[in-house]
């Protein structure tokens, strides 16, 4: 979707070069790859024998970097990090952050969220620490230069902080002399390792392996530490978490189709999940459509199993950049066509499948629609690849308040007038676990289910439901008539 679409919160990669390679070129195409998971700000901070240079901004990365600014950056080793932010954005919270102490220089960078971050930093700041941002990462560098004081290596002073962190956190650090990569005890955030002739890169998808040619060698473990420097590379499990937990939401929406995360392909596992979807919703129509671009596999895998042509309904204009909501709802329309424009020879005169990964508040797909019915569409039926968001994230997605979620507020009936659609199906809960996923992990569905695999939660959260049946019901608007007709779609 273009306005009402679940963000998440940034992208890692980092480099060690052994070979003579351009670092900060190798980052730049690694950040560009993984642009999608961010595009509030980026940076990349490169270390030149000790000596941190850091180059960060608002925007896009090829908004940020140009050629002049990149030969300005020179070293061996280099990390990056393009964000999405979950809270009040402010220029200080760009990152890589870089921190210069006694021990010398640290950087951080930083996908994922702390559950207990409010915690953690009241602590610090009674102590006297003086915070520039309100990124968690500022946080975890705090701990990290205090632990570090006391230690003899960056990953000891870190085995001495992760304890203390809560909730979902994968971090590239460098310090002088090292690159570090860490992925929190329940895998949240995806995290893997590859490697270019004999160099090292971290990042968070395979694709940004793939743009700069790297080899994949293997995923960061849930719990896992590993540490790359000159002597090559060593792994330390500091975590052995029995119920690893990472956010299925990657595979629904956030990652890019040609990734494969945790042994997983994203696009098998989102045209799997539209074999589902056909299943379980079934309708007869001329034609299946997916949004572009998280949609398109979708209605690949809807389009195999019933049997419906697939087809073409949207072209996305790719040049647009970011476009802030409008105020009035003429201008938000006029912001959906600017970004989607419906292909109206393949659509006019047909019933119409309309596939999305998900739906939030409900404003964009109801523009959507209104666009398709304008181009000539007959009937059109509404299918969303993911369950009904009915609890909000707390692990770095900005899934907003559940009093803002259009399938907390309405009965699926009336969502379904509201958007104006035909018909609506969403895809089932319980047929997450099909969707071709590894049965060896577990996967955080909280966001639908409620049921967090976490127990502590930030403060002021109020505690969820046990099970599905009682989220629903919890919703004191809905009847008993209502329940069941959600019930069928959940």
């Amino acid at each position: 979707m273009v306005l009402d679409k679940v963000k998440e919160e940034c992208g890692v990669f980092g480099f060690f070069d052994n070979d003579g390679f351009d670092v900060v070129r190798m980052t730049y195409y690694g950040l560009y790859a993984l642009q999608h998971r961010g595009q509030e700000s980026c940076g990349i901070a490169v270390n030149d024998d000790g000596v941190i240079t850091v180059h960060k901004g608002k925007g896009l990365v090829n908004e940020v970097f140009d050629s002049e600014n990149i030969q300005e950056l020179k070293g061996r080793m280099a990390v990056g990090h393009v964000l999405y932010s979950t809270s009040k954005f402010q220029r200080e919270d760009c990152q890589p952050l870089v921190s210069r102490y006694i021990k010398g220089s640290l950087t951080i960078a930083l996908n994922g969220n702390l559950t207990n971050a409010y915690e953690l930093r009241t602590m610090l700041e009674q102590e006297g620490a003086v915070f520039q941002s309100s990124s968690n990462a500022e946080i975890i560098m705090h701990l990290a230069a205090r632990a570090r004081t006391k230690t003899h290596s960056i990953e000891e002073a870190m085995l001495k902080v992760l304890p203390r962190l809560e909730g979902a956190f994968s971090l590239v650090i460098m310090s002088p002399r090292k690159i570090i990569a860490i992925r929190d005890p329940k895998g949240f955030r995806p995290l893997c390792l590859g490697k270019l002739k004999n160099s090292y890169i971290i990042a968070s998808e395979t694709a940004a392996l793939d743009v700069i040619r790297a080899e994949f060698l293997r995923d960061v473990e849930p719990g896992e530490m590993v540490i790359i420097n000159e002597e090559g590379l060593k792994s330390v499990k500091y975590a052995d978490d029995p119920n690893p937990s990472l956010c299925v939401f990657e595979y629904i929406y956030f990652a890019r189709p040609d990734s494969v995360i945790d042994g997983v392909s994203v696009y098998q596992a989102r045209v799997q999940t539209g074999k589902l979807l056909a299943k379980a919703h079934p309708v007869e129509a001329d034609i299946v459509v997916g949004v572009p671009d998280s949609g398109l596999s979708f209605a690949v895998g809807y389009a195999q199993e019933s049997g419906i042509p697939y087809g073409e309904g949207l072209i996305k204009n790719r040049y647009t950049g970011r476009t802030f909501i409008k105020p009035t709802q003429n201008e938000r329309e006029i912001s959906v066509s600017m970004k989607l424009n419906v292909l109206k020879n393949n659509i006019k005169g047909k019933r119409v499948i309309l596939i999305d990964d998900s739906i939030v508040r409900g404003t964009t797909c109801a523009n959507l629609i209104k666009l398709f019915r304008d181009a000539g569409a007959t009937e059109i039926h509404m299918r969303v690849a993911s369950p009904p968001f009915l609890w909000p994230c707390y692990f770095g997605t900005d899934i907003p308040s559940r009093k803002e979620l259009i399938a907390v507020q309405y009965t699926l009936e009336e969502i379904r007038q509201k958007i104006g659609a035909d018909t609506l199906g969403y895809l089932p809960l319980e047929d997450i676990k099909n969707i071709g996923l590894r049965t060896d992990m577990g996967y955080c569905d909280a966001c639908f289910s409620g049921r967090y695999s976490i127990s502590k939660l930030p403060k002021n959260v109020p505690a969820p439901s046990k099970t599905q049946e009682e989220i629903i019901y919890d919703n004191s608007r809905r009847s008993i008539k209502d329940f069941k007709i959600i019930k069928a779609y959940t």
